[in-house]
Parts: structure tokens; sequence; C-alpha cells
């Protein structure tokens, strides 16, 4: 037993399609008995494979919540095969207020797995993916963004895989996806991940996982948004879960391994000097922190301490010591014919 303390308005067994919320208890002064309610969608129907698809993870991040939004409205039973488990806000408290943390308890949901049945709402939400949603699938898919503060363009997040079956299931998802990025980890995950992540309780269930990256900035991108549903779809029919739909032709994935964050180190306004996807060397200069208020004083001089390109960028001028304002990345090594 899991001993969530969340109940399900819909059940996960029953063929068809079927709406409604999982409840989170609140007790609070306005509320005695209270829930905050998380929007569900499950369709099932026949033999395959069970498919978690996720977004809203942090409130302001807005491509994923629409994608899977617009899924659980256009998708019927008779279109799918196997059983497709659809959260388009599962940290409902943080997409509703279009917080990266929830206003109920300041947590980061993507920061608290596996979480606690007892916890506090953004604990017990976490728990349940975990212990509850997990268990039931074959694949997940976590849709995120660079959220307020930093923007991505498309962009895969998967791990290597600790078997040959499992590698080749995860570079399927990847190429069924279909997005011009993919950021491959080098080290984590499996069954001892201790990662505080969707991706880590997906891999301490078994289960075959990617997350994504799509867009930021606190907008919603036209181009991202349908790159996003089409490799959504895409994936199902990859999985064998949405047979009639025909996929139009791959446009290729770079594979990337991140170098790491580069951060201000001074408080004023941020000018970029590199553009996501541009190529940056060690030690190049890559962004100005300005000074408004002591008009006749230098900007501060942002370099890069690696070599690659600039695969994510701040998206808000403001910045004081600590604020990443890129992400760097290279090129993976090129696969093998066993990996």
């Amino acid at each position: 037993m899991s001993g969530t303390s969340i109940s399900s308005e819909v059940d996960f067994d029953v063929c068809g399609k079927q709406s409604g919320f999982l409840r989170v208890p609140h007790s609070v002064h306005r509320s005695a008995y209270g829930w905050i309610p998380l929007p569900i969608t499950v369709i099932n129907n026949g033999d395959g494979p069970t498919l978690v698809l996720m977004a809203g993870n942090h409130g302001d991040e807005y491509e994923g919540q629409i994608a899977v939004s617009n899924l659980a409205r256009e998708l019927e039973a008779a279109d799918i095969r196997g059983r497709l488990i659809l959260l388009p806000m599962v940290n409902a408290p943080a997409a509703q207020a279009g917080l990266r943390t929830s206003p109920v308890d300041d947590g980061n949901l993507n920061r608290l797995f596996p979480g606690d049945a007892r916890g506090n709402p953004t604990a017990m939400i976490a728990h349940y993916v975990e212990e509850v949603l997990m268990p039931l699938a074959d694949y997940a898919v976590d849709l995120h963004s660079g959220g307020s503060s930093l923007f991505y363009p498309p962009t895969l997040l998967r791990g290597t895989g600790h078997s040959a079956e499992e590698t080749e299931a995860l570079i399927n998802l990847q190429d069924a996806f279909d997005l011009p990025y993919a950021w491959v980890f080098t080290s984590g995950g499996g069954r001892s991940s201790t990662a505080r992540t969707a991706m880590g309780a997906a891999n301490r269930k078994g289960v075959i996982n990617v997350m994504a990256e799509l867009g930021g900035g606190g907008e919603v991108t036209p181009d991202i948004l349908k790159r996003t549903e089409r490799g959504l779809r895409r994936i199902l029919h990859r999985l064998g879960m949405l047979p009639d739909y025909t996929p139009d032709e791959t446009r290729g994935t770079r594979e990337l391994n991140a170098k790491g964050s580069v951060f201000a180190y001074a408080a004023g306004l941020f000018e970029p000097l590199k553009s996501i996807g541009e190529d940056v060397a060690l030690g190049e200069l890559i962004g100005l922190i300005h000074h408004p208020d002591m008009p006749e004083a230098e900007p501060d001089r942002i370099t890069s301490p690696y070599q690659g390109i600039a695969l994510c960028r701040r998206a808000i001028a403001q910045v004081v010591p600590g604020d990443a304002v890129y992400q760097i990345a290279s090129d993976a090594e090129p696969r093998t014919d066993q990996e």
C-alpha cells in the first residue's frame, strides 16, 4: 500500500475516458475539510503500455500545460491503445499562481521527491506521483521550460540507460519526440537514483522516462508549442498508443552533454552577448552586468569557464549574485552501435 493521503476521482483501471481531480487534503481556516484539486484525465482502451504525461511541475512553465490539456480535450478512448494518464498541472497551486513554487507551502515539487504522504501539500503530491502513479507506468514524460528566469530551445533530457534495452528505449523516445537538442546525462539514474526530481522518481520505479525543456521566459512561444504537441503525438504513435496518427519526417536531434552554468557575481542589469546555440570559447566574454545607479562605473564582465555552446540563457535583465545567466553544453560523443 502506498499510504497516500490523496484520493482520486478517477479509476485507473476502468476502460474509457475519465476526467476529474486528485484531491490533496488541505485543512485551513477558510475550509476545515478542504482539498486542493489536481486535474487528471485517464484514457484507457485495450492492450498497450501505460504512459504518464505531466506538466506544471513548476507552475511558470506553460507550453507543457497547454499541450497536455490539448491532448486531454482532443483524444478519445477509441484513439488510444493502452492507458494514457494526463496531468496538465501536477502542482496545481503553483500553476494557478504562475509561480515556480507553490504559494500554499513554498514547495518546489521537482526538488521534493520522493515526498511525504503526511507532509505538506507539495510533499504529498510528490509522494503520490512516485508511489501511486509511477508504479502504474511503463513510460513517463515530464514537461518543463526555463520558467520565468531562463529560456531553453526545445530540448529533451534523458539518461544513458543501465542496460542495452533501456538505452534503446530512451533513444526511441528521444527520436520520436524529435526536438532540436537532447541533453544526455552522463551519470546518475537507475533504481538507486537519489535525485529529488520526477525523473528520479520514475527511475526508482523502473519507468522509462524523459523530460523536456521547452522555452521559458514566462511566455508561450507558438513554434515551441507546435513542436511539443507534434512530439507528444509522435511518442504516442511510436509506443503503439496512437495507431492512426501518421508522423511526418524526422528532423533530427543534436545530442549534448551539459558542461555547467555561468553565474552572476554582481547585482545590476544583465546584457547577454551570446545567443542560444552560439559557440562559446573558454574565457570568452559572454555577458555584461551594467550599473545604471552608478552611470560612470564600468560594467562587470562575465566570461565563460567552459567551451561549448549556449544551451540556455537568462530571460530576466535584473540579476543579483548567484543568478544563473547561461548554461553551456558541448556535443556528446557519437553513439556506438551498442548505444
